[in-house]
């Protein structure tokens, strides 16, 4: 697939067969987040890998209105590390989250190229997954995405806006 038929084919998925993920397939994902971009390549994220139960579990206490997250057989956590991101220095924006959301849809898209599917979840209490993790106070946990094939065949239909209503050309 090119990239334009990878981001058609991309979709939030919310059913996911227990099929368990191939690691060639992880590892391959997981090296795409890390040729992610971010700002001044400061890389200031840790990617949490759950796939024990254990982890899988604590997700599932925290993300109680999402109960189809506990079907995906792998979830990524992808934590921000306030003491690593980026400043601008003209208005005080961080650019922590920025760089977080560039890995996530890295992730996204090489797990579409791979057959499996994804969905955005940012919807939680990250003090809740920050104590559940024993995380350090610099790391924020910002997206969480269930990973895994979907238990259901086709595509759904995708709406998009046409380009002239989000693109405008000076």
């Amino acid at each position: 697939m090119n990239l334009n038929e990878i981001c058609n084919t991309r979709e939030s998925v919310r059913d996911f067969a227990t099929t368990p993920i191939e690691s060639g397939k992880l590892a391959y994902i997981l090296e795409a987040a890390r040729l992610a971009p971010s700002a001044c390549n400061r890389q200031p994220y840790r990617i949490m890998v759950l796939e024990s139960p254990q982890a899988r579990a604590k997700v599932g206490g925290i993300v109680t209105r999402f109960a189809w997250i506990q079907q995906a057989p792998v979830q990524i956590l992808i934590c921000v590390d306030h003491s690593q991101e980026w400043v601008r220095s003209l208005d005080g924006k961080h650019h922590g989250d920025i760089d977080a959301a560039i890995v996530a849809e890295h992730i996204c898209l090489a797990a579409t190229e791979q057959g499996l599917g994804t969905c955005w979840i940012c919807s939680f209490d990250t003090k809740a997954m920050a104590e559940a993790f024993s995380l350090p106070e610099n790391l924020e946990p910002v997206i969480l995405l269930p990973l895994g094939y979907p238990g259901y065949e086709g595509q759904r239909a995708k709406t998009r806006k046409p380009l002239e209503q989000i693109v405008e050309k000076l």
